[in-house]
């Protein structure tokens, strides 16, 4: 039996230990938090940080494992390259994935390389960000160059706000460096999805539009993203070609990604970010869901270098969506009150992760979410207007 590495064991992260454990594969999973829900669905688990990335190596070692998988978590993205190439396993390139995976390091490589980015500078101490702030066109986004979910971010049009956002930026950086950026405008929706490579070409993509709450506490953190994108086709191919430039650059092979991006009024693509990992909110499912497309699969395939050349780009796109179920307040979840006509015509899975009872927080980012529902609508449209109702439709009774 081929024995696989899960790095982590959250609520998002067991789709993927249940599918490889599906495929007939030993799973593995390492987290470093004791009471992470994945260990019970695997065959054995270590309790290890999964940015530990030479203890996760020793663990592979004795476990003399076939693949590694990083699923919807960027910290871990590192980790999975970098055991893979000590291992001479599939993967993609370490110091790629390190790029990657560090926003200042991304934000380099795409100005050395031609790309359209916002101007950006990494800084390891407010004195260094103050010294450089003024050559910054205002507003511009404060965050930690190595958090996911949204975590950390602020957006700021004046120094006088620069050193509180700073020392919340820094808060969720493991390796204390925070960017500063430049606003980039979305002409369309801010753009998230995932794709997968064969051999570093990109054969599979499927963006989304975000939407953005004006009520969560941070309006940073998107609340839905609805598949498929409604931007003008020229646009998707124009933002797949500018993915394809940088997986060439990188030497990328065959795996999945979760991308980011923005398109300004004279519709030039912003790369915002590319994971290499799978998205997270259940992101994979409502692709599923929307195209038939199981990306969790091909992710488990793909680090066991098994073969993935059935995946290409020609799919049917229903329109689905994924909506983060928050609370607007802090306090105690007393109950969960969901229109009965809107579960009926809208809901295809709801996934709770906070239970009543449980103490539950504003949005500030990923960790505050109370659960997932996958969504299906006739259109994008249907569904962007629905957002707009979303608290009415589904009611969060917190004391």
């Amino acid at each position: 039996m081929k024995k696989l590495i899960m790095l982590g064991g959250s609520f998002f992260q067991i789709p993927a230990i249940k599918k490889a454990k599906e495929m007939g594969f030993y799973t593995i999973v390492c987290d470093y938090l004791p009471d992470n829900p994945g260990q019970h669905y695997a065959d054995k688990y270590y309790d290890i940080s999964t940015t530990d990335k030479d203890a996760v190596l020793e663990i592979a070692k004795k476990e003399k494992i076939n693949g590694i998988v990083c699923y919807a978590s960027d910290p871990a993205a590192p980790t999975a390259a970098y055991v893979a190439e000590k291992l001479n396993l599939a993967g993609h390139p370490y110091k790629s994935v390190e790029i990657l995976s560090n926003k200042d390091l991304f934000r380099t490589f795409l100005k050395d390389n031609g790309f359209n980015t916002p101007r950006a500078n990494g800084f390891k101490n407010i004195n260094e960000a103050k010294k450089d702030f003024n050559n910054f066109k205002m507003p511009v986004m404060v965050k930690p160059v190595d958090s996911s979910g949204s975590k950390g971010i602020t957006k700021i049009d004046n120094i006088s706000e620069l050193e509180k956002a700073f020392e919340y930026a820094m808060s969720f950086s493991r390796i204390k460096r925070v960017i500063i950026e430049e606003y980039v405008e979305s002409y369309t929706h801010s753009i998230n999805g995932d794709g997968f490579s064969i051999d570093g070409k990109l054969v599979f993509s499927a963006f989304a539009g975000q939407y953005f709450s004006p009520k969560a506490e941070n309006p940073f953190t998107p609340v839905a993203s609805i598949w498929p994108n409604m931007m003008p086709k020229h646009l998707h191919q124009k933002l797949r070609n500018e993915i394809q430039k940088v997986l060439n650059l990188l030497n990328m092979k065959t795996g999945s990604y979760n991308f980011e991006a923005r398109i300004s009024k004279d519709e030039q693509v912003y790369l915002m970010e590319i994971g290499t990992r799978n998205g997270g909110n259940c992101g994979p499912q409502a692709i599923y869901e929307s195209t038939g497309v199981d990306l969790v699969e091909y992710t488990i395939k793909a680090a066991l270098n098994e073969d993935c050349c059935d995946l290409n780009s020609e799919h049917s796109s229903k329109c689905t969506a994924y909506y983060v179920v928050h609370s607007l307040k802090n306090g105690v979840l007393k109950d969960i009150q969901i229109d009965p006509e809107f579960e009926k015509e809208h809901i295809i899975n709801f996934y709770p992760i906070k239970k009543v009872g449980e103490k539950v927080t504003t949005l500030k980012g990923s960790n505050a979410t109370v659960g997932i529902m996958i969504l299906k609508f006739n259109n994008p449209k249907e569904a962007f207007d629905l957002m707009e109702k979303m608290y009415e439709l589904v009611k969060l009774v917190v004391e």
